[in-house]
Order: C-alpha cells, then sequence, then structure tokens
C-alpha cells in the first residue's frame, strides 16, 4: 500500500471510531469534542482526498464517508431513497483544441479566453472611458482604459447584452487561466439540457488592445474547435431522522462538501471551506442521534460540486425526497474554521440575518449569531442555501470569517483551522435547533425578505 493509501486507511479507521463515542451522554447534556471536530477534518482535508473536487472521484469518496457517518450515527436513508447518497449526472464541457479570434481579417495570436459557451460574430466597439456606462450597444466590446472599473465594466456589459469582452492581459486572470491549463470555462449543465449561454470574456496583450482601439465598427469572429462533453458525476450526501409527527415538517441542516480539487499541480486541501461546514453537519447529526427522538424530522444533506454552480444543492431542490412545502427552514453550514475580527469573539454571522426570524430565533436559545457584516459581498446569494431560499424555503447560511485570507488558497489547511471556535460554534447550534425540531415554531421570511424566483429561460 502506498503512502496515500495507508494515510487514507488511517484516516478512516480513525474517522469510523466516531459512531462509537459519545453515545453515553444524554441529549440534553451533550457536549461536542473538539478531537471529533479534528479527527472529521483530518480525513476531509488530507492529501488523500485531493481537494475533494467538484464531480471527481475524491468528491465521492468524502460523500462516501458523510454517509457512512450517518448510517453510523443511527440515521435512516431518506424517505423514498434506497441509500444515503443521491447521485447526479453531469456534462462537463471542453474545447478540442483552441480559439481564435479575428478582427477585420485580422488574427489576434495573443488571445486568453477565460469563458464562453459558443462562437461570436458581430461589430466591435471601443470603450475609452473610464465611465463604464459609456460602453457603446455593439455586441463585441474592447475595454481600452486600464484604470475603469472591472466591476463596473461586467456590470455593463451584462445589461447591454454583450457577446464578447476583450480587456487586458494581467496578472489575474492570467493566472486564472492558467489555473485551468490554459483551458476557458464552458459551464457545465445537468445531463439532458445545453450549454448556458453567458457572455465571452477574452484577454489580449496591450500591444492587440492598442490594434482593437482603432478599429471600432469592424467585423469581430471568435471561432472554436469542437466541444466535447464528457459526463460527470457529483453526489449529496443525505442521512434523515425521522420525527414522531410526519405533519409537524422537516428541518433541514447543510453544507457543501467539495472544493477546488488540484489547481497547477497543487492541491487545496478546503479545510475551511467547506470540510468545516461539512464537519459541523456531521457533529449536529451526532448530537441530535444521540437523544429521544423529537417532533420534526431532520435532513442532514452534505451536497457535491457547490464550486462550480451550486449542483448539488440545485438538484436536490429538484428532486427532493420530501415535498419543499415540508421543510420549516434550512441551515446551511460554511467556512466556520476561523473567527473574523469584525464580529463578538465566538460568534458566527448569518447571511440575510434581517430577512427573516431564523436567525434570531436561534439567537434567542443560544446560537453564537450575528448579522451580516458584509452586505456589500451579498453573500446570502453567494451559498447553497439560495437554491432552496428562491423555492420559498427560510434558508440561511451561517459562517466563520467569510473573507479569510486562506479563502481559495492552498493555505486552507488543518492547521490554520481554530478548531477551539468550531468546537464553541457546533455545540451552541444543538439546543436551538434541538427546539426548533420539539417545538411548533416555523420561521418566517420578513416582509421583502424572500428572494425573487429567477425568470425561467
Amino acid at each position: 500500500m502506498d503512502k496515500r493509501g495507508t494515510r487514507l486507511s488511517s484516516c478512516l479507521a480513525a474517522a469510523a471510531a466516531l459512531c462509537l463515542l459519545g453515545t453515553a451522554a444524554s441529549a440534553r447534556d451533550w457536549v461536542v469534542r473538539p478531537e471529533w471536530v479534528r479527527a472529521h477534518e483530518s480525513f476531509l482535508a488530507s492529501d488523500a482526498l485531493q481537494g475533494r473536487g467538484s464531480a471527481t472521484r475524491d468528491e465521492a469518496i468524502a460523500a462516501a464517508y458523510v454517509a457512512s457517518q450517518f448510517e453510523g450515527f443511527g440515521l435512516a436513508k431518506a424517505p423514498g431513497m434506497t441509500s444515503f447518497d443521491q447521485s447526479v449526472r453531469l456534462i462537463r464541457p471542453r474545447l478540442d483544441g483552441h480559439a481564435q479570434l479575428n478582427a477585420g481579417g485580422t488574427p489576434l495570436a495573443s488571445l486568453s479566453l477565460l469563458r464562453t459557451s459558443g462562437e461570436v460574430r458581430g461589430t466591435l466597439g471601443v470603450l475609452a472611458s473610464v465611465d463604464a456606462a459609456q460602453m457603446p450597444s455593439q455586441p463585441v466590446i474592447v475595454v481600452t482604459d486600464r484604470k475603469v472599473s472591472m466591476d463596473a465594466v461586467y456590470e455593463a456589459a451584462a445589461a447591454r447584452k454583450v457577446k464578447l469582452l476583450i480587456v487586458h492581459e494581467t496578472d489575474a486572470p492570467r493566472k486564472s487561466y492558467a489555473a485551468r491549463g490554459n483551458a476557458p470555462r464552458l459551464a457545465t449543465y445537468f445531463e439532458g439540457g445545453t450549454l448556458p449561454e453567458s457572455m465571452a470574456v477574452a484577454t489580449l496583450s496591450d500591444a492587440d488592445i492598442d490594434r482593437l482601439a482603432t478599429r471600432a465598427g469592424a467585423a469581430v469572429t471568435l471561432t472554436l474547435p469542437p466541444i466535447i462533453r464528457e459526463l460527470a458525476f457529483t453526489t449529496n450526501a443525505i442521512g434523515y431522522l425521522p420525527g414522531t409527527d410526519p405533519k409537524a415538517g422537516v428541518l433541514l441542516i447543510t453544507a457543501h462538501l467539495d472544493h477546488l480539487g488540484i489547481v497547477n499541480g497543487v492541491v487545496m486541501p478546503g479545510a475551511n471551506d467547506d470540510a468545516s461546514g461539512t464537519t459541523a453537519v456531521l457533529e449536529l447529526a451526532h448530537a441530535l442521534a444521540g437523544g429521544q427522538r423529537l417532533r420534526r424530522g431532520i435532513l442532514f444533506v452534505c451536497y457535491g460540486s457547490e464550486e462550480i454552480g451550486g449542483f448539488g444543492s440545485r438538484y436536490f431542490g429538484a428532486h427532493p425526497p420530501v415535498p419543499l412545502s415540508d421543510i420549516v427552514a434550512n441551515l446551511e453550514i460554511e467556512m466556520i474554521g476561523a473567527q473574523d475580527p469584525k464580529l463578538p469573539p465566538g460568534t458566527m454571522m448569518m447571511t440575510g440575518y434581517e430577512r427573516s426570524d431564523f436567525g434570531p430565533a436561534l439567537r434567542k436559545h443560544g446560537a453564537l449569531i450575528t448579522s451580516d457584516p458584509y452586505p456589500d459581498q451579498h453573500f446570502f446569494e453567494r451559498s447553497d442555501n439560495y437554491s432552496l431560499a428562491l423555492e420559498g424555503v427560510v434558508a440561511h447560511t451561517v459562517s466563520g470569517w467569510a473573507v479569510t485570507p486562506t479563502y481559495h488558497q492552498p493555505t486552507d489547511t488543518l492547521g490554520n483551522l481554530d478548531i477551539a471556535f468550531m468546537t464553541r460554534a457546533i455545540q451552541s447550534l444543538i439546543v436551538p435547533l434541538r427546539r426548533l425540531a420539539s417545538g411548533d415554531f416555523k420561521p418566517a421570511w420578513a416582509p421583502g425578505g424572500r428572494p425573487a424566483p429567477e425568470p425561467t429561460r
């Protein structure tokens, strides 16, 4: 057995022992132990799982681990399911070759194509102003001024339904492009669907940008090689704690178990994002399954493929084991591995806290949560809770330090986690969630708090 296999076996053996620990404690006196938290993290964020890349074998191993823990804690399979996992079939397209960009009969060889969904033909418009609102209405736009806000450029381009946006090559997009093996990002989609349309984004050298700056109105063509559509699988791990009253509804506790995998030959461990949330779901299942049955059922779900488009949660929302109308609330847990210096010591933030009475109710009974100090980041819309919220479920995410410097970095390791903070955070959720699962209170949206359903395309 090689080193990776030995480590994998050791992690599995240590983690399997978790099912035998803590069973003597009563539900009321349950204490989360930091060694349990560390044991989960030691496996999920280990080199053995190679960063749990979305829709990869390593993600599937993580899902199998979570499913085995659910079963070991005494959870049941979800209603109508024959196993503890929900497999999802995806199509991951890629280009069989290199794209070509031609402007007025002249090929532009410095092209780095960051994103596309198909070939583009159109006339060229030039944005030479620092004011993105001055963007022309042509289908192809080249941005010549480096001082303009790129966020404003993308927003203006999307509003004008630009088909191809061309900007200066800089370090950030160059690194992003290299991280994907110098291949453009083509959107993953569910099997049976079609490649989603999106604005193509390309970078060019300064010299090529200067050439285009004088070619307003020229015909531009982005030509693609054949697209290869590869089948991939992502996995949701699902465990169910049945309630005593089938009419009382179901509580949903979730996290995502995937991360970035290997980027440029470097493992991205994802200890905080989101092995920490997965660990929290496991330990909440451990605690809540360890006492007397509760009035409401509880679904514990760890989604796959959040990092490439929230496919696990979106599939779950379209194929729930219980009707979505039966779900009284969804608590998503993401990145609780570090304390945010903006928040009171020991406290997590809840995204969209003011949108419903869910957070205040949890906080009233001891949950260490408060409002989100980063409203400009729109975190409420950026996690797996959002797909459920769009369907009307009161759904929020709790996080520790959402803008931690280790975010999407190879430094997101076990060694950079605050295990004591994680343990206290998980502990603080047990009683509030047990009360919610035992009582009659049903969280509700505040006036104007529910997000409007997205239009059907």
